[in-house]
C-alpha cells in the first residue's frame, strides 16, 4: 500500500511540473526570462497542481502497479526494477504525446522525460521506503 501512496503523491507533482516546463520551453517562453517570469511560472504551477493530480493520478498508479508486479519477481534486482519502470514511463509518455502537437526528436524526448523522471523517482522512493527489508543471515 505504501508503494501506491508514493506513486500517487510524487508522480503527478513531478510530472505536472516537468510538463509545465516542457510546454513553456516549446512555446519559446524561456527566450528572455527574469525573476518575475519565473515567479509567474511558479504561480501557474500552483494554480494547475489540482489538474496535475486529476489527470496524472491514474498513470502514476499504473506505474506503481508495474513496480509492484516487478517487486514480486525474485530475480529482478531493485536497480533493474527502477530502470524498467522508468523505461515504461518514458515509453508511455512518448506514445501518448505522439497524438499531440509537435513531432521530431526533441519534443518526443522532452515528453518522454515527463514520464521517465516521475516513474524513476517514485520507483526509487518505493524501493527505499516501501520494500520489506529482509533480515540479514548470520
Amino acid at each position: 500500500m505504501k508503494r501506491y501512496l508514493i506513486f500517487a503523491a510524487v508522480g503527478p507533482f513531478v510530472g505536472g511540473l516537468l510538463l509545465l516546463l516542457v510546454t513553456t520551453y516549446q512555446s519559446g517562453y524561456f527566450a528572455e526570462t527574469s525573476a518575475a517570469e519565473i515567479g509567474k511560472l511558479l504561480v501557474i504551477f500552483a494554480k494547475t497542481l489540482q489538474y496535475s493530480y486529476l489527470f496524472g493520478l491514474v498513470p502514476a498508479l499504473m506505474m506503481g502497479a508495474i513496480d509492484d508486479i516487478l517487486y514480486h519477481v525474485r530475480r529482478i534486482r531493485p536497480v533493474l526494477r527502477v530502470l524498467i519502470v522508468g523505461l515504461a514511463g518514458f515509453t508511455a509518455a512518448v506514445l501518448y504525446s505522439a497524438r499531440g502537437p509537435g513531432s521530431g526528436l526533441t519534443p518526443n524526448f522532452l515528453y518522454g522525460l515527463v514520464g521517465l523522471v516521475p516513474a524513476t523517482l517514485s520507483a526509487w522512493l518505493s524501493h527505499k521506503y516501501a520494500d520489506e527489508q529482509k533480515p540479514a543471515k548470520a
